[in-house]
Parts: C-alpha cells; sequence; structure tokens
C-alpha cells in the first residue's frame, strides 16, 4: 500500500488525476485545491460544473481547517452513522472556488478506509471523491464495470481492491448553520 500511495502522491502534487479505491466505490480524485484539476474532474465526468462534488479528509480536525462551522449535529450524525456519510456544510473555506456548490456548500466525508485515508493524511489536503463514471452513467460497482473512456483520462490507476466489490455510495446529508438537517441520498 505504501508503494500506491507514493505514486498517488506524486499525481496530486502536479495537479493530476487518480482513479482509486475509496470507503464506498471507485473513484476520481484530485486535488481539492487545485480548480485546474477539478475543471478536468468535470470535463472527463461530462458533469455540469453547478454540480458539486465530494472530499474527503482523514478526521475532524482536518474537516476544521476547510469547514469554519461544523454544526454539533454532524459529530451525533457520524458517530452514529452506520455507512459512510458525506455532510454538505455551509460556507467551504481554503478550498477551490469551482469545486463549491452555488448556495456556497460542499460536501465532506471523513473516510474510514485504510488507503483513502493514509493518502489525505500525507497529502494534507482534502482529495476530491466522485464516482468513476460519466454522469448519468450507472456507478461502477467494481473496478473491471469502469470504462475505458474514464481509465484513459486519469494519470494513474491505483493498483489496490481490483478484485474488491464496491460499497453503495456514500449516505449524503445537507447542514445548514440554522439547524436544519436534510437527507439528500441514503
Amino acid at each position: 500500500m505504501k508503494e500506491e500511495i507514493f505514486k498517488a502522491l506524486e499525481v496530486l502534487k502536479k495537479g493530476g488525476l487518480i482513479l482509486y479505491p475509496t470507503d464506498t466505490v471507485w473513484g476520481i480524485g484530485c486535488d481539492a485545491t487545485n480548480p485546474d484539476a477539478i475543471d478536468r474532474i468535470y470535463k472527463l465526468k461530462q458533469r455540469v460544473e453547478t454540480k458539486s462534488l465530494i472530499c474527503l479528509v482523514h478526521d475532524f480536525k482536518m474537516l476544521n481547517q476547510f469547514i469554519e462551522n461544523i454544526p454539533e449535529v454532524a459529530y451525533d450524525i457520524l458517530k452514529y452513522a452506520e455507512k459512510p456519510t458525506t455532510i454538505i456544510y455551509d460556507d467551504p473555506i481554503r478550498i477551490a472556488e469551482n469545486i463549491i456548490a452555488p448556495d456556497n456548500t460542499l460536501g465532506f466525508r471523513v473516510t474510514d478506509d485504510a488507503f483513502s485515508k493514509n493518502l489525505v493524511r500525507k497529502f494534507r489536503w482534502p482529495i476530491v471523491a466522485t464516482s468513476a463514471n460519466v454522469s448519468g452513467a450507472k456507478t461502477p460497482r467494481n473496478f473491471k464495470e469502469i470504462s475505458s473512456e474514464i481509465l484513459e483520462g486519469v494519470d494513474y490507476v491505483v493498483n489496490l481492491d481490483r478484485d474488491k466489490q464496491s460499497g453503495k455510495p456514500s449516505t449524503i446529508i445537507k447542514l445548514s448553520q440554522n439547524g436544519g438537517v436534510k437527507i439528500i441520498r441514503n
């Protein structure tokens, strides 16, 4: 795993795109603070830029660097979540502008997967984690289902967990500073 982390880090530091296993499904990733890399993901996925992406962080301390006002309920939701959960927060900071949704929100997930957690920890910045498919296409359940278009569009494909069946996409919950909680995807 160490060698794969090293190779992925080299690509991320140069503004490249990686294809990697996450705690949910295979994802396309890049430095969440690099607007050019984020543009490449939108183009590769053929995704409208107003549809935000998800970022991975390795713990709450890291999350606090990019969300100043984390609602208390977020800690409770994540403490009791039975599966990977992405929370959409208001007013992200220190992040590329083109990853932030038009309503000034962004989704973050504290990853538990060993590879992605170590990768984010060593990179020291959030990493984008968006499903490895063209927008509107079915999310691949395993590595073999990832299209050649996606495979050829990234700069590095992590050589781990290629035979593993992916989990389901994360639950997505939107929190607002006024106390609102909305389930976007369960």
